[in-house]
């Protein structure tokens, strides 16, 4: 069964930062397209990063360049992304996705939902005062 599972939110200051990881399993990890989006409360779900996991390209969202990195392991099966300067606005349930056999996409396809089929339940970050 294909599934990934996200970890590492928590609750932060502002100018904080955080580490989550999204493990993935029951596919290729090698040949697989990953990608972090974000859900603020009452508003749509944002792809903020992406990872082609054979080749290590990487797309992002152009506004969080900078303050967002996105990694892996590719041993442990595990994508990171790494936050950094965090801000309240940032405050989000953020979801790791995955596609197995991903095609060749441009930045806005890696960073839509449309690609992905296999979601995790996401990971709540909270950024305060």
């Amino acid at each position: 069964q294909e599934q990934v599972a996200e970890s590492g939110g928590g609750s932060v200051q502002i100018g904080g930062s955080l580490r989550l990881s999204c493990v993935a399993s029951g596919f290729t990890y090698s040949a697989a397209c990953v990608a972090w989006f974000r859900q603020p409360p009452g508003k749509e779900r944002d792809g903020v990063a992406a990872l082609y996991t054979g080749s290590g390209k990487t797309y992002y969202l152009d506004v969080e360049k900078g303050r967002f990195t996105i990694s892996q392991d590719v041993a442990q099966n595990t994508v990171f992304l790494d936050l950094s300067n965090l801000q309240p606005e940032d405050t989000a349930l953020y979801y790791c996705a995955a596609e197995r056999n991903c095609p060749p996409m441009t930045a806005r396809q890696a960073l839509g939902t449309a690609v992905y089929r296999t979601w995790g339940q996401g990971t709540q970050v909270t950024v305060s005062s």
